[in-house]
């Protein structure tokens, strides 16, 4: 049977697909980009980097800013591919270990979170890169299902966890049902539980709550989960009834999850006084080390000693994200983890 591998196991890279200035963040262009080319650089040091450029004129901008930040050539790969966007997390493709063991790549369908964005050409990348050769001979299939990245999590023993709203969707997948949806993921994915949330969300999402904002395995026995105890805050009652469904959770052998809360960030605001989707459940697993979304925020070092606890054999590197949540997403949302023995 296939198997779903978590985000702590061994990896062969990590995916990026760069901002360009035919894309939404065309007005902070240069900012978003040193954020890029530090966070490639940072990568670098654990793993290697496919850095995805739209053209061969961007990927030599890219290559030159990846440089210039300190990375090492030899850490860093460069594939081309036309882009809508740059959430590599949920046009990315998705990697599974095959009944013999060999890793296998899975193109889903990507529509802009149905339909609200243009996704056209993001819907192609991973089939795209798969034939310039950057994913060596890992084979790719495509599955007629509409599923991000960012909507599931995995315990890498058979258990998925997700927001319903994000997968059962009519602008998603219409006509499909829960159990239609399971099946599929069960066949492609190697899925043998469901978790399933009702509730969850933060202020400015645009994923209708993809649950790598909300909630995390952090082992097979431990989910960490956005908190808001203050029941002013316009999040506090989709959080607190989140809550209470994962202290109705079970493992596999029946017994409750270790719950583990992380703290939600004063709000962060843009220049209209509209509050950004701030969080910090939305932090990158990588070889031998956890990169952990901050704001600028009281909240920050709460969060980085509460996941340092949680990952104490790894490195904890606090990446500032502030630049990325204006546009509606932070930093696991940017990037794909790619399992072992994938990148070229």
């Amino acid at each position: 049977m296939r198997r779903f591998p978590a985000e702590w196991e061994p990896q062969s890279g990590v995916m990026l697909t760069w901002p360009h200035d035919d894309t939404d963040w065309a007005d902070q262009l240069d900012r978003v980009e040193r954020l890029y080319a530090d966070l490639a650089a940072l990568i670098g040091r654990f793993e290697p980097v496919l850095n995805v450029c739209r053209d061969a004129e961007h990927a030599a901008a890219v290559r030159a800013r990846v440089a210039a930040a300190g990375a090492a050539a030899d850490s860093q790969r460069f594939g081309i591919a036309p882009s809508n966007d740059t959430w590599a997390r949920d046009h990315g493709p998705i990697g599974v270990c095959t009944e013999t063991g060999v890793p296998l790549l899975l193109d889903f369908r990507f529509n802009g979170w149905g339909g609200k964005f243009a996704a056209d050409r993001d819907d192609r990348i991973t089939g795209t890169l798969c034939g310039r050769g950057l994913f060596g001979e890992t084979p790719l299939e495509p599955v007629d299902l509409v599923l991000e990245g960012g909507a599931i999590e995995t315990d890498g023993r058979g258990t998925l966890l997700a927001v319903t709203r994000t997968l059962v969707d009519p602008r998603r997948n219409p006509g499909m049902t829960r159990e239609t949806i399971e099946q599929i993921l069960a066949e492609r994915l190697g899925a043998r539980r469901f978790l399933w949330l009702e509730h969850g969300a933060i202020s400015g999402d645009d994923t209708d709550g993809h649950i790598d904002t909300l909630v995390r395995f952090c082992a097979p026995d431990t989910l960490c989960y956005a908190r808001c105890n203050d029941p002013s805050d316009a999040d506090f009652a989709e959080l607190q009834a989140m809550e209470q469904e994962l202290r109705a959770l079970r493992d596999p052998y029946g017994n409750p999850y270790r719950l583990v809360p992380l703290p939600t960030p004063a709000p962060v605001l843009d220049g209209d006084g509209e509050r950004l989707p701030a969080g910090y459940a939305n932090f990158l697993l990588i070889n031998g080390a956890v990169l952990v979304p901050t704001y600028d925020n009281p909240a920050d070092a709460e969060a980085l000693d509460t996941l340092g606890l949680l990952f104490a054999d790894r490195t904890v590197l606090p990446i500032d994200c502030r630049p990325l949540i204006r546009q509606g997403g932070s930093l696991h949302c940017i990037s794909m983890q790619l399992m072992g023995g994938v990148l070229a």
